[in-house]
């Protein structure tokens, strides 16, 4: 039974952790499925406002060219000027982005203006982009670092390209000004919860707008970031997972790179936010499960308490069979025994007999019967008194007892003051050796018997021997012999062995 509750313990392990292996591997598999579908919706959003970002920027781009053609075909003239100020009034609504168009000449001195009258004494020439456009003899186009326009006040983008005089020398730079304003607007409108981003930058990783807007963040270069150079780096487009540099807030990240355009489009939902459905799934699911396996446990241990009140029911079971027949073996050893003398009783020598005189019958062997009679145990009661009588028989009892040491030999109480012993496997001449043995130790005991001519206890012996098929089934013969025999010794002046 114990191995039941060990079996039923086992199953109920195997079960518990089976399920809660198979509830961790689901949990698991179900995060990394919605980490895919976020990755896979930020690379499609990172797609879709990347092919915007593009469609703004190669606008930009014709426009510029049509101008920077006029420029270096016609000059900067005045009329030119003028001409060149009436064509960018009909085509600056097609750009709603466009926060303004400047024209520099060589000195960095505005010479025109879409957003009205130049200020006077306006310069740009400590502007980045017109440095760049002074120093590299490139005709394409340049993307700047989020500035204020001077015109404005607003933070705006800047898409400039350079035009050359009729020589091929630097003649200027005309710059397109694309308020941020107009990208927020539009980011602001996509749902990327309360911890998301979107951000527009430069392949090299300077930071050209950001949503949420911080205007700290304005023009930062993380080029040297460790997250920038690991996963921006070298590919067109992928996922990431880190805290961000800004914030510290820890992001899903999907970015693209721009095919034509040096730009690197980044949508990011907060870790956290944005595994939270994921999240209320998987403690509901844990939930159940651990319902699921309380109820296991209460089953299995109502189980295993039903396997020990068994065990128990069984265990008291066997004990009391055992209490049982140790009580029987008792009963059997104090039916076999006297209880004055601890020998055994009349009913067990019969029993002995009978056995052993079938024994010999059929192996041929010789058995001895010896009947010992105290002597004058009448007058030892009389005069010592049947307590001390008592003792007596105890006294030869054990010293009977201790002579015949063979494990197969009986010391019985025969009846009143009567003994006997069964000798098996013993010739006359053992038999008669065995007697005058327990004649001499009862001598020697010298008990003290004023009733007895001797003047101690003494007994007599008769002794009867039976051999082969002579003692088979024949105990009556070889017992009713030896008492005749002890009859003789009695009447020869007992103390004596007669056979």
């Amino acid at each position: 039974m114990k191995r039941d509750i060990r079996l039923a313990v086992l199953l109920l392990s195997i079960v518990c952790l089976s399920l809660s292996l198979a509830t961790a591997w689901q949990v698991w598999s179900a995060r990394e499925r919605t980490l895919a579908e976020i990755n896979t919706n930020n690379l499609n959003l990172a797609q879709t406002l990347d092919t915007y970002a593009e469609g703004i920027i190669t606008q930009c781009a014709m426009l510029l060219l049509g101008l920077t053609e006029r420029l270096e075909t016609d000059g900067s003239g005045q009329a030119q000027l003028l001409r060149l100020q009436k064509l960018i009034d009909r085509q600056q609504h097609w750009l709603s982005q466009l926060n303004g168009l400047v024209i520099y000449d060589a000195r960095g001195d505005w010479l025109l203006s879409s957003t009205g009258p130049i200020p006077a004494g306006a310069n740009s020439a400590d502007r980045a982009f017109f440095i760049h456009h002074r120093d590299n003899p490139s005709a394409d186009i340049f993307i700047g670092q989020p500035i204020r326009s001077r015109s404005t006040g607003d933070w705006v983008i800047t898409v400039s390209r350079r035009f050359d005089a009729p020589h091929g020398h630097f003649a200027g730079v005309i710059a397109i000004t694309l308020g941020v304003e107009s990208f927020l607007r539009l980011f602001g409108k996509i749902d990327i919860g309360d911890q998301g981003a979107i951000s527009l930058a430069t392949a090299k990783g300077q930071l050209l707008v950001r949503y949420p807007f911080r205007e700290q963040d304005m023009g930062h270069d993380f080029s040297r970031s460790p997250n920038f150079v690991r996963y921006f780096t070298g590919a067109m487009s992928g996922t990431a997972s880190f805290r961000s540099g800004l914030d510290g807030t820890e992001r899903l990240y999907a970015f693209r790179k721009n095919d034509r355009f040096p730009l690197v489009t980044t949508v990011a939902l907060g870790k956290d936010e944005a595994l939270q459905p994921w999240q209320r799934q998987a403690w509901l699911t844990v939930g159940v499960v651990l319902a699921l396996q309380g109820l296991v446990v209460v089953i299995g241990c109502l189980l295993i308490l039903d396997i020990k009140r068994r065990i128990g029911a069984e265990a008291s079971l066997l004990s009391a069979r055992e209490d049982l027949l140790q009580a029987n073996r008792q009963l059997e050893v104090l039916a076999a025994q006297d209880q004055l003398t601890g020998l055994a009783n009349r009913r067990c020598f019969d029993d002995m007999l009978r056995v052993e005189s079938r024994r010999a019958g059929r192996h041929g062997m010789p058995l001895s019967l010896l009947l010992i009679d105290i002597d004058q145990f009448k007058g030892f009661n009389d005069t010592y008194g049947h307590i001390a009588g008592d003792d007596c028989l105890r006294r030869v009892g054990q010293l009977l007892q201790q002579c015949v040491k063979r494990s197969g030999d009986l010391v019985a109480r025969y009846g009143g003051e009567e003994l006997a012993v069964i000798l098996p496997n013993t010739d006359a001449s053992g038999a008669h050796a065995v007697a005058e043995l327990l004649l001499e130790r009862i001598n020697a005991l010298a008990i003290d018997h004023r009733a007895s001519p001797y003047g101690r206890v003494t007994a007599s012996v008769g002794v009867a021997t039976r051999h082969g098929a002579q003692a088979r089934d024949r105990e009556l013969e070889l017992l009713e012999s030896a008492d005749q025999a002890l009859y003789r010794a009695k009447a020869a002046g007992r103390n004596r062995v007669e056979a």
